[in-house]
Order: C-alpha cells, then sequence, then structure tokens
C-alpha cells in the first residue's frame, strides 16, 4: 500500500446503477451481476477518475477514503 491509496466504498443499497462510475473508472469500479457498482479492489491508487467516478454519482452511493489515515477524500 502506498500513501496515495484510496479505499473505496459503495453503498449498493443507495446505487442505482447508472453506469457513470464504471465507465469514469473502469480499472477501479464496475457494476455487478445485479447492474449495481463494486469496486473491483480492496485498495486503489487515487487518480483524478476515481475521483470524478465518485462525484458524478447522482446518489453519492460512491465515497472515497484516504487508506494511510481514513479521512474522506471525494465525494
Amino acid at each position: 500500500m502506498s500513501a496515495g491509496d484510496v479505499v473505496v466504498r459503495v453503498d449498493r443499497g443507495r446505487c442505482v446503477g447508472t453506469g457513470l462510475c464504471a465507465a469514469t473508472a473502469p480499472g477501479d469500479l464496475a457494476l455487478g451481476a445485479d447492474g449495481r457498482a463494486e469496486a473491483r479492489r480492496a485498495t486503489s491508487s487515487a487518480g483524478d477518475d476515481l475521483t470524478e467516478a465518485a462525484e458524478l454519482c447522482p446518489v453519492e452511493a460512491i465515497t472515497l477514503f484516504s487508506a494511510a489515515d481514513g479521512r474522506r477524500l471525494a465525494p
């Protein structure tokens, strides 16, 4: 884990499956078999595409936290 790693949390109960997140950050987020977003791994490298994906979510189902200190990064 590096200092720039983030923990991606997806509230699957809140997700409405628009797919904006998976289209914006396909390396980190995907739509599951049920059509709802899910993180591809426990931690990811911080990046503009991942932050944008969290901020684009119309129901704020995606939250990014710093893996180092737990601080909320987005949205």
